[in-house]
């Protein structure tokens, strides 16, 4: 058999196993499936983490279209201890895809009532209720005016509350698990740290920032074993948040950048959109922008600062570093902007900062 008859017989072969492969394409698929299921759903994601606190972005960004990034929303994990940070469209189901365990959720906490910031809600205490069969409510932690959110939502699930018990039973649905349970605080004053949850080593404590006219608006501090992280919510820069986050391992702050919102505003004001142009005129007073963020984390000694409620998306290259533009003039530290699946993990009782994406 000479060189070209063999070239032509191996081309057959491949031709007939390709042939074969399409055949089977669907059981093959579905055994994949399968296989691939088994081992998502016999681990979790977070298995891996050593004792410490971890923080992982299970929503990056803001009410704006974003495929890299979901409703904000910040979940953290200090030891066993599992609790999130508000609750945006389709962080659920980033948490899910993930594998962060939602069922093990034991604490939801809001920093304010914008509907980015909530909207999720049901969705998450759904989720959290009948992944791990549980028994008594999410219990939902925040400002004044928590316990009507809850309220709203609990009515809005109550219908589907009942038809999931009937079908499913105790067994996934035990109805004393259903929805949540509000556990309102006082607005806390300007430089007061509030403490709102302690459990297991992990201590939180609210404190005020400034997102006028929403109010109440709150950030969290969360320590556990010598690490710690603040979480901002919205804000514009604020001398309450730098006092509350100074020397704290983790920052992770909103913000926006009056530039690229600039731009928007400029586009929509020629395209002849005028709530376009007028929303994207309106939001800059009231978030703080990459480099103010930048300038707190420098002052406070930050030992990492996040950035995540991006606005707006950025979602042609370069504009990640049009979004940073002036930041390197007023921090040394490292940085990351977030995305949907974005961690940092603090070990416990260490200096070690590690960072990652969950995939």
């Amino acid at each position: 058999m000479n060189r070209t008859q063999k070239i032509g017989l191996l081309v057959a072969i491949l031709a007939l196993i390709a042939t074969v492969i399409h055949s089977q394409r669907a059981t093959l698929s579905v055994a994949l499936m399968e296989r691939v299921l088994e081992q998502r759903l016999a681990t979790s994601s977070v298995d891996h983490f050593k004792d410490g606190l971890h923080v992982i972005l299970c929503g990056a960004g803001s009410p704006l279209p974003d495929p890299k990034r979901s409703g904000p929303c910040v979940a953290i994990l200090a030891g066993d201890t599992l609790v999130t940070v508000d609750a945006g469209t389709g962080s659920s189901r980033q948490m899910t895809m993930r594998r962060i365990p939602l069922g093990e959720i034991q604490a939801q906490f809001l920093t304010h009532f914008h509907s980015d910031h909530i909207d999720g809600l049901g969705e998450l205490a759904v989720m959290r209720w009948v992944n791990n069969a549980n028994t008594s409510p999410l219990p939902v932690i925040g400002p004044m005016g928590t316990k009507a959110i809850v309220e709203g939502f609990n009515q809005a699930y109550k219908a589907d509350a009942r038809y999931r018990q009937l079908h499913h039973g105790d067994a996934v649905a035990p109805l004393s698990g259903q929805g949540m349970v509000a556990q309102e605080f006082a607005t806390p004053e300007p430089e007061q740290a509030l403490k709102v949850f302690e459990h297991n080593g992990l201590v939180v404590t609210a404190f005020i920032v400034g997102h006028s006219p929403v109010e109440p608006a709150v950030g969290y501090r969360f320590d556990y074993k010598g690490r710690s992280a603040v979480v901002s919510g919205d804000t514009v820069k604020s001398y309450n948040l730098q006092k509350m986050s100074q020397d704290v391992d983790l920052l992770v702050h909103e913000a926006l950048s009056p530039e690229l919102v600039a731009t928007m505003n400029r586009a929509s004001q020629k395209a002849g959109n005028a709530i376009a142009e007028k929303v994207t005129a309106d939001i800059p007073d009231y978030h703080a922008t990459p480099v103010e963020a930048a300038e707190i984390a420098e002052t406070a000694n930050v030992g990492h600062l996040m950035y995540y409620h991006i606005v707006p998306p950025l979602l042609v290259p370069g504009m990640e570093a049009a979004f940073l533009a002036g930041v390197d003039d007023v921090y040394q530290g490292p940085l990351n902007v977030g995305v949907d699946g974005s961690y940092i993990s603090l070990p416990a009782n260490s200096d070690a900062i590690e960072s990652g994406i969950l995939k």
